[in-house]
């Protein structure tokens, strides 16, 4: 892929406005400076239409003066609770924080982009609206503005988001129509029994020895409940419980993640989980209360849109597996079409290996162009009557 030189031009601002938010990484809702920053830069470029929502929410929109659809660029902009170790002179300021899983970049990304369309106003068709979502690590930005009206107040017809991926190339553009990431949420089963003595079980009821049961019982839903053409993943991370080595528990709290392709494999994993639990807990003498925090849906990129995207990245597209992994952008892709795709920005000659969320994930500045060159060119691809009705 051959970036145009007007692109190419933008890597001195991209890398700084990166290096800057790499330094003050916030959490979910916290975003204000990194807010301010954004809101500053959009204004340094003249952009007049500067919204806020959510109080850490920027949305930029730009008119153009030929007909065409209101398209969204979304970009995340919050941190993660890492302690940073990469050794960069632009390290995080802020112990404990870290922008690991390259939200600077994206939010850095969007603004070149910003800059972009403030320089050349004649690619802009209908009219484009910038959105820098807080909150994608939790508890999701993207529905809050939802929740909020974004898309009736600006009209929007098809939003776009990106990834950085460390785990394909640099220059390579990863997407998969239908489902790319999983539906998540979290599971939480606290398990009541009877404490006594070590010495004397009989007159306890031990939630541990229940958990443990309960634990291996719920491993049986992906095999045994979920279609053998389906997939599922259980993760149970986190078991608290007990007073003392010689007490028999009485209580006991196990703490896990769901993940599924379909809303139908999620549903039944969902409904598994709460009896196999709450059974397990009867023979055991115990109670099992289990309560979920559903959170994001399936990533489901829209087919249209990703004829679009394969037209404009040519050789440099490829269509990746589905991941487990999730993400809030699907929120907006349950009320219109989305399209949601990975920027490769591996690089093992420099070391740039590290995955998401690890406290040395870094990437190069110059992939932030890619993201801009892409953005430009499906303003026309994504106009053209051809990528709506193929």
């Amino acid at each position: 892929m051959q970036i145009k030189e007007d692109i190419q031009n933008l890597l001195d601002d991209v890398t700084s406005y990166r290096r800057h938010l790499h330094q003050m990484p916030e959490l979910g809702l916290e975003e204000k400076q990194t807010a301010k920053f954004i809101r500053e830069t959009l204004q340094s470029f003249g952009v007049k239409d500067i919204y806020t929502m959510l109080t850490t929410a920027t949305i930029a929109v730009f008119h153009g003066e030929k007909p065409g659809k209101t398209l969204a660029f979304r970009a995340d902009i919050d941190a993660l609770p890492v302690t940073e170790e990469t050794g960069v002179s632009f390290a995080s300021k802020t112990e404990g924080k870290m922008h690991a899983c390259g939200h600077d970049g994206h939010a850095s990304a969007l603004l070149g982009f910003a800059k972009y369309l403030s320089q050349h106003p004649e690619v802009i068709k209908g009219t484009i609206v910038l959105i820098f979502q807080p909150a994608e690590e939790g508890p999701g930005g993207a529905q809050l503005l939802i929740n909020e009206g974004l898309i009736e107040k600006f009209g929007i017809d098809q939003i776009v988001g990106i990834h950085l991926f460390p785990e394909f190339p640099e220059g390579v553009i990863a997407c998969r129509p239908g489902a790319m990431m999983a539906r998540n949420g979290e599971v939480t089963i606290k398990v009541h029994g009877k404490s006594a003595h070590g010495a004397q079980p009989q007159q306890g009821h031990d939630a541990i020895l229940a958990a443990s049961a309960i634990i291996q019982g719920l491993h049986s839903i992906i095999s045994r409940n979920i279609s053998p053409l389906d997939t599922g993943v259980l993760t149970f991370g986190e078991i608290t419980g007990g007073q003392a080595m010689n007490i028999i528990a009485g209580q006991v709290k196990v703490e896990g993640t769901m993940r599924a392709f379909s809303d139908e494999a999620y549903d039944i994993m969902t409904q598994r989980v709460k009896e196999t639990a709450e059974f397990i807990a009867q023979g055991y003498g115990c109670h099992a209360e289990v309560h979920f925090n559903h959170m994001y849906r399936v990533v489901d990129n829209d087919p249209k849109m990703i004829k679009a995207l394969e037209k404009v990245a040519g050789d440099d597209y490829f269509e990746c597996q589905p991941y487990m992994l999730a993400e809030d952008f699907s929120m907006y892709q349950q009320v219109i079409p989305g399209l949601f795709f990975f920027v490769g920005t591996r690089n093992e000659n420099k070391g740039y290996v590290y995955p998401l969320h690890s406290e040395k994930m870094q990437f190069e500045e110059k992939n932030l162009l890619r993201a801009i060159h892409y953005y430009v060119q499906l303003i026309e691809k994504l106009n053209i009557k051809e990528a709506a009705d193929d």
